[in-house]
């Protein structure tokens, strides 16, 4: 770049800057809006660093009749449910910093895998499903 040239001949390389800044700005703004905590009372979301959990955090919701997996994506979102009746056993695989819980069910079928929760969000997880089992059969 020389010195002594007008500003208006560099004004090409303001533009792109600025245009790749409000890109960056809007990519920032739809990956925050998305992975947002969900309502409710009992809401647990993984953190950023573990695996799977990068760009946009799953988070279980815990209600008194069932226990659902939210798992946002680029187009749409997965949800994985169980109803409480269903569920059979509750296993809590804690690592070095992050835990993981699986919720089995009755069927026997495929699991619902929780990865990269604190180990106190694990427990207070497993607490929470324990106490509304406990209020489901009564």
């Amino acid at each position: 770049m020389d010195p002594t040239a007008p500003a208006a001949t560099y004004s090409w390389v303001y533009w792109t800057l600025a245009v790749l800044l409000g890109v960056a700005v809007l990519l920032l703004w739809f990956v925050l809006r998305k992975s947002r905590r969900l309502p409710g009372e009992h809401v647990f979301r993984a953190c950023r660093l573990s695996r799977g959990n990068r760009v946009f955090p799953a988070q279980v919701v815990i209600s008194p009749t069932s226990i659902t997996l939210y798992h946002a994506q680029w187009v749409g979102r997965l949800e994985e449910s169980i109803h409480m009746a269903h569920v059979a056993s509750i296993k809590i695989d804690t690592d070095l910093i992050f835990s993981d819980v699986f919720i089995e069910t009755t069927g026997g079928q495929n699991p619902i895998v929780c990865h990269g929760h604190t180990k106190g969000d694990a427990v207070k997880m497993k607490k929470t499903m324990e106490t509304f089992q406990s209020e489901y059969y009564r």
